[in-house]
């Protein structure tokens, strides 16, 4: 019965690569006619078992015409198809089962953002999280390059802009969840299915307490008024954030009316435009400036190294549309190896157990509308969010960087 199986599965090589958990191929067993008086010589050549990493194991045959008995011959024969059998069956079923066990995810989120919900998603299902970190283009232009031969089953990055070109450019494959729709509001996600959102992140005013009331502010829209003449500070236009802002004005008041306001915060700029919005609060603590534009989450993690600062959240927008909101989202990669596993993995972060997690790590909020921010982000009052769909951000991307451009916002 085993002589049947070997000639069956075994008279070809077993495995050549399976989910990168071993290198090289198993030698097959050839019996050539009785009457020829030998056998052929064949070996199995080393072989890198995942967690065994040194283990090699070796069969040669030895022909009968040699001299040296027949027991010999024999004891070889039993004993090299029952290991070659066994091998060959523990490397194909154990490497298909750890290739169903893993996720490969890009992401544009830090570790420490991550890791977390990776970690608990691991033990909850047994399924083993690998990710790769950088920065936002070079991850998508990764995935451009490696086409079909890409690891990744899922991209994690930040802002809706990004998802969108990601999606536009053929990246992302629809993923049919009704308990995505279900976590996720509609207007945090792809009409398509391509991508979702799992944290949503405000765009808001930062204002010096010492020197604002917050009386004196209004709206986006306002900053732009000749009252905040060399008040204003704000992060370059150079950034995917502010381009998603005045994408969704676009998309609120057309371009014309956008591009007056633009051309007003530049008249009202005390400094050129910075490089981050963590400076940009600064120097509004500092008097450099009074007000300026920033995510929600970089006033918390400034506030809690430095509470003394005297600064402040307002919420902008809120007689109007409501305060602009972007995302933090994920989708599945057009030519994952593993899509079930990764639709899983992205339920899995829009469940309420993630994105509690997400809560108290990100200082960020919630997508999931059924879960709480943190205490701490909470204390910062609640707020209308404008509920445009995020995927205009991305629609609008390239007409909101020309008319920055024209407006004179470097």
């Amino acid at each position: 019965m085993l002589n049947a199986w070997l000639k069956k599965y075994l008279n070809k090589t077993c495995i050549e690569r399976m989910a990168g958990n071993f290198t090289g191929k198993i030698g097959r067993t050839t019996r050539v006619p009785t009457e020829a008086s030998s056998y052929a010589s064949t070996m199995m050549p080393g072989i890198a078992m995942q967690g065994i990493s040194h283990f090699t194991y070796k069969i040669h045959y030895r022909s009968p015409s040699r001299p040296g008995g027949k027991t010999r011959r024999l004891i070889q024969r039993f004993f090299s198809q029952y290991i070659t059998a066994i091998f060959c069956c523990a490397i194909f079923f154990g490497a298909s089962a750890s290739h169903a066990e893993q996720v490969v995810v890009y992401s544009a989120r830090i570790e420490q953002l991550i890791k977390p919900m990776f970690d608990v998603f691991t033990k909850d299902t047994g399924i083993n999280v690998k990710f790769v970190t950088d920065k936002e283009g070079p991850l998508l232009a990764r995935l451009k390059a490696e086409g079909k031969n890409t690891p990744a089953d899922m991209l994690i990055t930040s802002d809706a802009g990004n998802l969108w070109e990601a999606a536009q450019e053929g990246l992302l494959r629809p993923v049919e969840s009704k308990t995505l729709h279900a976590n996720v509001p509609a207007y945090l996600r792809d009409p398509q299915n391509q991508w979702f959102g799992l944290s949503v992140r405000a765009r808001t005013i930062i204002y010096n307490t010492q020197k604002v009331k917050p009386s004196d502010l209004s709206t986006y829209e306002a900053l732009a008024e000749p009252q905040w003449k060399g008040r204003l500070c704000l992060r370059t236009s150079k950034k995917v954030y502010n381009q998603s802002l005045v994408a969704m004005m676009i998309a609120e008041h057309g371009a014309v009316r956008t591009e007056e306001i633009i051309k007003g915060w530049v008249a009202n700029l005390a400094i050129d435009p910075l490089s981050d919005e963590t400076k940009a609060m600064e120097f509004v603590a500092a008097g450099r400036c009074d007000v300026t534009i920033a995510n929600s989450y970089y006033y918390g993690r400034l506030m809690q190294k430095n509470p003394a600062l005297p600064l402040a959240i307002f919420w902008p927008n809120q007689e109007g549309s409501g305060v602009h909101v972007n995302i933090s989202g994920a989708g599945i990669t057009k030519y994952a190896h593993n899509a079930p596993a990764a639709s899983r993995l992205l339920e899995f972060l829009s469940s309420e157990k993630a994105q509690n997690l997400f809560a108290d790590v990100n200082m960020e909020y919630p997508v999931n509308p059924r879960v709480k921010p943190d205490p701490a982000v909470a204390a910062w009052g609640t707020f209308k969010q404008n509920t445009i769909n995020v995927t205009t951000a991305g629609e609008l991307q390239a007409e909101a960087v020309k008319l920055m451009d024209r407006a004179g916002y470097r």
